[in-house]
């Protein structure tokens, strides 16, 4: 059986990124977007990854243009965006496709672990997230309109395993 661990990812700078780099963290797995009515919540993941990383927590960030056309920018861009507007140090990837043939492998496994609303697989708009255990598996998926604040005490259970 895969975990998340088993994938990789190119980084917003142009890195190819394993994410066995995170092994035995909890992942907080994001698709976002800078023009999105969702946008707000980078603050929000901000704070959880500065609340929790050092108990072992990371937020991953993958920007989604297939939303309404809301993340319109080059990788350059969105990193400057993320920056100037919300001080995301949270680490950051390129665009990815969430849904369709085109859709990155990451997302394609997540999906396919915990399907949303009436266990339909599709990503439905930006800002949908997935928290991951430290053992690498989902535990639970949230929709776009889910705070990253009301996701605390999963995360506490998370960390806690």
């Amino acid at each position: 059986m895969k975990t998340a661990y088993d994938f990789s990812a190119t980084g917003i700078a142009g890195a190819e990124q394993p994410l066995s780099q995170y092994a035995g963290k909890a992942l907080l797995i994001v698709n976002v977007a800078s023009k999105c009515g969702f946008t707000p919540q980078y603050a929000g993941l901000e704070v959880l990854w500065r609340e929790y990383r050092d108990r072992g927590l990371v937020v991953l960030g993958f920007p989604c243009d297939q939303f309404g056309h809301q993340e319109p920018g080059d990788e350059a861009e969105i990193r400057n965006f993320c920056s100037l507007q919300y001080d995301v140090s949270f680490p950051m990837f390129a665009k990815v496709e969430v849904n369709g043939g085109g859709a990155h492998p990451l997302w394609a496994w997540l999906k396919a672990q915990k399907g949303g609303f009436l266990g339909i697989g599709a990503i439905k708009w930006n800002f949908s997230k997935f928290l991951v255990g430290r053992d690498g598996a989902v535990i639970a998926r949230y929709a776009p309109n889910d705070t990253p604040e009301s996701l605390r005490t999963d995360i506490e259970a998370a960390l806690g395993r």
